[in-house]
């Protein structure tokens, strides 16, 4: 009767055997982004800066590195005392002007009486008109010539030539300053990375790639948005767009992750490893049964929102791996 039995279960157990071996899941090559890390720095859109119109003495600056501004905002004020000695002498030569005009105007109305009573001539009259339009058009002239020094009185004051944050301020109050120097620099336009890789990837990247970005603890994912064709000093120079990247720090650096390549590994479930005396042991599912075969592991990816293991040797393609290391 054992005898029996025992015949019985050894002809059985292979069946089961068998059927495990059947439904597990055969190991085959998985194809994985190969990553190059590089630091990428926070850039400005636009760098504009924000100049002065007028040379003077910079009277005033009422920004400093940092300060968030709007377009049109005045950020400094810049005096030229010569211009308003200018506007005085204009304002005397248009009073003197202004005198002498109302004598000529006198003069035309005591003419205009003069020739209706055949005094004088039309001729004579006719000159005391062109006296009076003279004195016209000489003060219609320092008008022009006031107005043109007010306009650079107004020029004065140094306005943001658009919303952004002010990056630098390499000069300071009380300082002499040119027309056309630099007050203030504005960032603005948004943020973007902008990276510098070695040529020999350059082949490896194209535009709309998706980049892995490291800020702190998190992980974000930007998109290659441009890749410029001139390699300088053997590196290639390339934009990535990524939402949200804040413009506190110009300049800052961010660690980033570019795909550079692929290959094919072998990839194992993490709960498939178990360590034993310090040997990592995968169980794989054989004809005879379950084995534990000692593996040696290499990095961890996500693949499909599992976190998988790459297997450097100990496996094969083909082999049945079980999903839960042994306890």
């Amino acid at each position: 009767m054992r005898s029996a039995l025992k015949s019985l279960l050894c002809a059985v157990l292979p069946l089961f055997g068998g059927l495990a071996y059947a439904e597990t899941p055969a190991l085959q090559p998985t194809t994985i982004i190969e990553w190059k890390a590089v630091y990428g720095q926070v850039e400005a859109r636009d760098r504009i800066p924000a100049r002065a119109r007028l040379g003077g003495t910079l009277i005033g600056l009422t920004v400093v590195e940092g300060d968030l501004v709007t377009a049109g905002q005045p950020i400094g004020r810049i005096e030229d005392e010569k211009l308003a000695f200018q506007l005085s002498a204009l304002s005397a030569q248009r009073g003197a002007l202004e005198a002498q005009l109302t004598n000529a105007q006198a003069e035309l109305t005591r003419g205009e009486s003069l020739l209706k009573q055949g005094v004088t001539t039309a001729q004579g009259l006719d000159a005391l008109r062109t006296r009076v339009d003279v004195f016209k058009g000489q003060i219609a002239a320092l008008d022009a010539q006031t107005e043109v020094i007010s306009q650079q009185v107004k020029e004065g004051t140094v306005l943001a030539p658009a919303d952004g944050r002010v990056l630098d301020v390499p000069v300071s109050k009380g300082g002499v300053v040119m027309p056309g120097e630099e007050i203030a620099l504005i960032g603005g336009g948004g943020t973007f990375l902008r990276i510098s890789i070695p040529e020999r990837h350059a082949p490896s990247l194209h535009q709309g790639d998706k980049i892995e970005i490291s800020a702190g603890d998190t992980t974000q994912t930007g998109t290659l948005s441009r890749i410029y064709p001139l390699i300088q000093n053997g590196r290639v120079i390339a934009d990535v767009e990524l939402a949200g990247l804040p413009d506190t720090f110009v300049q800052a650096r961010m660690l980033v992750r570019l795909p550079v390549g692929q290959r094919n590994a072998l990839m194992v479930p993490v709960t498939a490893i178990s360590s034993t005396a310090g040997l990592d042991f995968v169980g794989v599912e054989t004809a005879s049964g379950p084995v534990q075969r000692s593996v040696v592991p290499g990095e961890h990816a996500i693949i499909d929102g599992v976190e998988m293991v790459e297997i450097l040797s100990g496996l094969e393609a083909g082999d049945h791996i079980l999903p839960s290391a042994a306890k």
